[in-house]
């Protein structure tokens, strides 16, 4: 049976470049040239029409025939098309003053076989038979965002949040993520997530979709593991159509946050049924990370030393050293290493990590908790601050800077980025760290039920959490509730058999001493000495 005539599509070529219409994309030379899908089709309506003057208005009633459009709009995608062609002196595109547009090279139609000789099947074809492959750290591809709604003006904001979600997953330093160009040729297909993975060489694929209703807008997104098909995660966010930048910034925030987490989970998971003997570096590390996030005293050996492995067989990987730095001294925070132990090793590594890639927020956290333990207070916030520089959507940076400022006594500041992280990753292994930053915030500022609430909270999470319990005892017995606070210490004693009041003075970082005594005057109430 023959295929319906509207189905064969006439390419065309000029020079080295094919107007590919079987693949809906411009190539250079084989090479893909990403045009947005209203730039591609002003593109094919003036290559067939080479040499003749096309009026602006004919070219708006071709391409978006009866959506109500201003002339900006084409004025727009003639100039994509121009900087996709490296046409700076208009030679190829002509502009014939308030009249029109003059496509002023040769073309030449293609078709079939001699489409494929130009080519314009090399695309995803090639992938089909052979797969890239992954890299040696986790890897994604961010597909351009469906526009559901079929304004044209959602395509700007569809593509807009593809691209923010591209720039800000590149900051995370631990990730691989295909640039731009390579996942624009997706666009308005249909596509399997697994060829997708092939033909990119990834692992993850994050896909989504937008669309507008009156002034409301939903964005749809979703964390595919594209080898295995499983789902990691996925959201709705509806929005108020206002200032579309703001909204735009605020769903990549959301996104880059909230998946951060889930991929380091998922890496770890991965690792963890596996033989050390059989994992590289980055799996070493993934997994070390699930380990931590227990938050025990059982965990936090065996995860430190996993990563000491790591750091003896990789000794230039910036991030096991600057994982393996961060947690020990968290460590000796809880009391479960020897205190000038951990921080002479944590600083070895620190600054080894920060000699390899100062541009880790992973090691910049690991210099902040340095730090602060050693109450170099302004040193530790810079180094934190700086960490949320190089990763404004980490929630663990946000949560890092917020637990320096607690300690601080800057109450307002620790709550406003501990609140931040959370928002960012409603769902982070690290939440009891989070909420932990609130409830310090809430003592040092002397609103002892509010901290209490809050250390339970965190408790709740992470039993084993030994800073929580400590807090819970003094906020006890400084809201009057000392019975319960000594209760409540006699059980802490029975896992930290260490804990005195000059112990808490040496090891725990309250950063100055009135707030340290605020602390040491809520845990002799509940009958510490």
């Amino acid at each position: 049976m023959t295929e319906p005539k509207s189905y064969h599509f006439k390419s065309y070529r000029f020079g080295q470049f094919v107007v590919d219409r079987r693949s809906a994309c411009l190539r250079c030379d084989g090479a893909v040239l990403p045009l947005r899908p209203k730039t591609f089709d002003v593109l094919v309506y003036l290559v067939q029409h080479p040499g003749r003057l096309v009026p602006k208005a004919e070219l708006i009633d071709s391409v978006w025939q009866s959506v109500n459009v201003t002339e900006n709009s084409l004025v727009q995608c003639i100039k994509e098309i121009r900087q996709a062609l490296g046409d700076d002196t208009q030679t190829k595109v002509e502009t014939v003053s308030k009249r029109g547009y003059l496509f002023a090279s040769p073309v030449v139609e293609i078709e079939g076989q001699e489409l494929n000789d130009a080519g314009g099947g090399a695309g995803l074809a090639a992938g089909a038979d052979r797969a890239l492959p992954l890299p040696d750290r986790a890897s994604i591809a961010v597909l351009p965002f469906d526009n559901m709604s079929g304004d044209p003006d959602q395509e700007y904001f569809a593509d807009g949040i593809s691209e923010d979600l591209i720039t800000a997953l590149s900051r995370i330093r631990w990730l691989f993520v295909i640039a731009r160009n390579s996942t624009f040729v997706y666009k308005h297909r249909a596509v399997d997530v697994r060829q997708v993975a092939r033909d990119l060489g990834v692992r993850y694929v994050l896909e989504g979709s937008v669309r507008r209703a009156g002034n409301r807008l939903r964005i749809s997104a979703q964390l595919i593991d594209a080898l295995s098909g499983s789902h990691h995660w996925a959201e709705q966010y509806d929005r108020e159509l206002g200032e579309i930048f703001a909204v735009q910034d605020e769903i990549t925030r959301s996104v880059v946050g909230a998946i951060e987490p889930r991929l380091l989970a998922a890496e770890g998971v991965r690792a963890l049924s596996r033989s050390s003997d059989d994992l590289g570096a980055w799996e070493l590390v993934a997994r070390a990370q699930t380990q931590l996030w227990r938050v025990t005293r059982e965990d936090y050996a065996t995860a430190i030393g996993t990563l000491k492995q790591t750091v003896t067989a990789y000794p230039d990987y910036a991030p096991a050293r600057s994982l393996l730095a961060f947690r020990l001294l968290f460590a000796a925070h809880m009391g479960w290493v020897d205190r000038d132990g951990a921080l002479r090793d944590g600083r070895e590594h620190a600054v080894r990590a920060m000699a390899l890639d100062n541009s880790d927020p992973w090691g910049q956290i690991a210099l902040g908790y340095l730090a602060m333990m050693e109450r170099r207070t302004e040193a530790a916030i810079a180094a934190f601050q700086r960490a949320v520089d190089l990763n404004p959507n980490s929630a663990a940076a946000r949560g890092g800077l917020g637990h320096c400022l607690a300690f601080a006594g800057s109450d307002h500041e620790a709550i406003a980025h501990a609140e931040n992280a959370i928002r960012l990753s409603p769902l982070d292994p690290d939440m009891p760290i989070f909420i932990g930053a609130i409830a310090v915030a809430h003592y040092c500022a002397g609103r002892y039920a509010e901290a209490g609430r809050y250390a339970e909270e965190q408790l709740r999470l992470r039993p084993g959490f030994h800073g929580g319990q400590r807090l819970r005892c003094a906020s006890l017995a400084q809201a009057g509730r000392i019975d319960e606070a000594r209760q409540f210490l006699q059980l802490v004693r029975s896992e930290q058999p260490q804990l005195s009041i000059e112990w808490i003075r040496t090891i725990v970082p309250y950063q100055t001493p009135e707030l340290m005594e605020r602390f040491l005057d809520g845990m002799r109430k509940a009958g510490l000495k």
